[in-house]
């Protein structure tokens, strides 16, 4: 194996002063902006810096989102408490989904087949209806199917069929998820 100088890694950094501006919205401003009611304020914040954001989306103030402008969110969908997501490439979510608290939706890595680990990127998709529970981890390039549901705790690092209930670490089928009523 030959000799790697990780000091001579460096990476682009698009809208680097956006960023800047941005994290420190996201760290304050957004942050005081507590509770339900206050949603359409923490909403125009995000809009601000280029989310594509239906108007009724319930993203709490807790949560922690890199780059606004690789945010969509459609109708009635729901980021909980402390839900971070870090968007180097753009983050999808669906109508009537629900993000729960503590997950982590990452959507860059690092390329291992190459001495200096140059970072990679690539869209997550969270279908319409579709479930991520609390403190789950979803992986680049993942697409959670409509209506799926991602157990509480699990890694998800393969696309998630539609309709059917996954969980675990690596994260597995369960069952096919079916509505009674």
């Amino acid at each position: 194996m030959e000799n790697v100088a990780l000091n001579e890694y460096s990476e682009k950094k698009p809208k680097f002063i956006k960023r800047i501006l941005w994290k420190f919205i996201n760290k304050t401003i957004f942050r005081l902006l507590i509770g339900k009611k206050l949603f359409f304020v923490r909403n125009a914040l995000l809009r601000i810096f280029g989310a594509k954001l239906h108007q009724r989306v319930l993203i709490y103030s807790s949560c922690d989102i890199f780059a606004p402008w690789n945010l969509e969110i459609d109708k009635f969908a729901c980021l909980g408490p402390n839900v971070e997501v870090y968007n180097k490439a753009k983050v999808v979510i669906g109508a009537n989904t629900v993000i729960s608290q503590g997950s982590f939706l990452c959507t860059a890595s690092h390329d291992i087949s190459k001495n200096l680990l140059p970072l990679i990127s690539k869209q997550i998709t969270i279908k319409d209806r579709a479930w991520v529970s609390a403190d789950t981890f979803v992986g680049m390039g993942v697409t959670i199917g409509e209506g799926a549901v991602v157990g509480a705790r699990s890694a998800v690092f393969k696309d998630v069929v539609a309709w059917t209930v996954v969980g675990g670490n690596p994260a597995k089928f369960i069952k096919k998820r079916v509505i009674n009523e």
